[in-house]
C-alpha cells in the first residue's frame, strides 16, 4: 500500500472525468492540477474529489481547474524545476484519428505544442502522453511529427523511454482499446531503468465485467413489472448465453461536440456488440432514471448498456460519478483513458522516480532511449515553438 510519505506529485491536462487521474492516483500520485475545459467533465471531477476521503489532498489544494489548457499553459503555477514528478495528459485524439480525418498538426485541436510548452515551463521529472493509435499507424504518416516531438523533449534534457502501442485489454480492461503512449524521463533521473508494463496474462471478458450489473438491471425491471418477469428472465438468459461465448468488447467511441452521440460506435462495432448480445443502437437509462423496458431491455438484439455499464467496460470504479445528461455522461466515459492502463504506467514511472536523482557528477548513458518501432522515425520538423 502506498503511504502519504511515498506519494509523488502530478499535473494533468485534458483530464476529462478522471480516467487517467484515477489510475495515477492509485499508482501513488497526488494531483496538483487537473485541467479540463468541458464543464460536465470538470463538474464530475470536482464532485468525485469532494466526496472521496482519499482525495483530500486534491480537495484542499483545489486541484480541479475548469479552463482551457491553452490558457493554463500561458500562466501555469510556479514550480521549481523537478518539483513536479509527472506531467501527464491525454491530448485530444481527433487530429490523429480516422474520424477526425487525421489532419495532425494542421488540426486546430492539436495540443501537442501546448503540452511541450508546459514541459518547458514546469520542468517535471517525467512526462506521459497518450493518444489514439492513429498517431503511430500507419508508421509513415506522422513520422516527421513524432520525430520533432522527440527532438523537442531531448532538447529539454528528456529521454523518450518508449513511444509505442498499448492494448488496453491486456491491462484488465474488458475492451479492445489500443492507445499510443509516450513516456519520457529527464536525464537527471534513471530513465534507462524504466520498464514498460507487461499487462496481465488473462483478459477480462464482457461477461465477467457485466454479469453482476446486468443481473441487477433485470431483477429491478422484474420487480417493477412482475407481469413481464418471464419475458425479462428469458432475454437475460439469452444475453448470458451470448456474452459467455464472447470475449472483450469493441472500442467504446465517445464522440465529440462536433460529431457523434450516445451510441456504442460505428457499424463494425455495433456488429461486434450484437455477437455479445448487446444492442449498440443507443445507450440505456440507468436504474435511477425512468426505465424504458421495451427499448432498453426487451428488444430483439438484446439489452442496451447503461452509462454505468459503459464505465465498467472502460475500467472505471463502479461508484465513480459522471455529470450532465446521458449523452454528456457517456461522452465522458467514451473519451476516457482507462484507469487500469494509467495505473500500470504510473507504477512503472513511480518505480524510476523513487530511485531519486543521479548523484552529482554522474551522467546518463549516451543511448538510453528505448523508443521501440515507433519512436525512432526520421522526418522533418513539424512545428515551431
Amino acid at each position: 500500500m502506498t503511504t502519504s510519505a511515498d506519494r509523488l506529485t502530478s499535473v494533468e491536462i485534458c483530464a476529462g472525468a478522471g480516467g487517467q487521474a484515477i489510475g495515477l492516483h492509485q499508482a501513488g500520485f497526488r494531483h496538483h492540477a487537473l485541467v479540463e475545459i468541458d464543464k460536465h467533465a470538470a463538474a464530475a471531477l470536482q464532485k468525485n474529489v469532494d466526496q472521496r476521503r482519499d482525495w483530500k489532498w486534491e480537495r484542499e489544494n483545489k486541484a480541479v481547474l475548469h479552463m482551457d489548457v491553452k490558457d493554463f499553459a500561458k500562466n501555469p503555477p510556479k514550480f521549481e524545476p523537478f518539483e513536479i514528478d509527472l506531467l501527464a495528459g491525454g491530448v485530444p485524439c481527433p487530429p490523429f484519428s480516422l474520424a477526425g480525418r487525421q489532419l495532425g498538426q494542421d488540426d486546430e485541436r492539436d495540443l501537442f505544442p501546448t503540452m511541450l510548452d508546459l514541459v518547458k515551463k514546469i520542468r517535471p521529472k517525467a512526462v506521459m502522453i497518450e493518444n489514439v493509435r492513429g498517431l503511430l499507424q500507419p508508421a509513415h504518416k506522422f513520422a516527421g511529427y513524432r520525430k520533432d516531438i522527440t527532438r523537442k523533449l531531448e532538447t529539454l534534457g528528456y529521454s523518450v523511454c518508449r513511444w509505442d502501442m498499448v492494448e488496453s485489454a491486456d491491462y484488465g480492461v474488458p475492451q479492445l482499446r489500443p492507445r499510443a503512449i509516450l513516456v519520457a524521463i529527464h536525464g537527471n533521473y534513471y530513465a534507462e531503468k524504466f520498464q514498460w508494463p507487461t499487462g496481465e496474462s488473462k483478459q477480462k471478458t464482457v461477461f465477467e465485467a457485466l454479469k453482476k450489473s446486468m443481473a441487477e438491471r433485470y431483477q429491478h425491471a422484474q420487480n417493477l413489472y412482475p407481469d413481464r418477469a418471464v419475458q425479462l428472465a428469458a432475454i437475460h438468459e439469452r444475453w448470458k448465453e451470448h456474452a459467455r461465448r464472447g470475449g472483450v468488447a469493441p472500442t467504446l467511441v465517445g464522440g465529440s461536440k462536433k460529431h457523434g452521440g450516445a451510441d456504442l460506435g460505428p457499424s463494425r462495432a455495433k456488429a461486434a456488440w450484437k455477437l455479445l448480445g448487446v444492442d449498440a443502437m443507443g445507450v440505456a437509462n440507468d436504474m435511477g432514471d425512468d426505465i424504458a423496458v421495451d427499448r432498453d431491455l426487451l428488444n430483439e438484439v438484446g439489452p442496451k448498456l447503461t452509462v454505468k455499464q459503459a464505465a465498467i467496460i472502460q475500467g472505471f470504479p463502479e461508484d465513480w460519478h459522471f455529470e450532465g445528461g446521458k449523452t454528456a455522461r457517456y461522452r465522458q466515459i467514451g473519451n476516457a483513458f482507462p484507469p487500469p492502463v494509467a495505473k500500470a504506467f504510473g507504477e512503472s514511472i513511480a518505480e524510476v522516480l523513487r530511485l531519486g536523482p543521479r548523484p552529482e557528477g554522474e551522467t546518463a548513458p549516451s543511448a538510453i532511449s528505448a523508443s521501440g518501432s515507433h519512436g525512432t522515425d526520421d522526418g522533418q520538423g513539424a512545428f515551431d515553438w
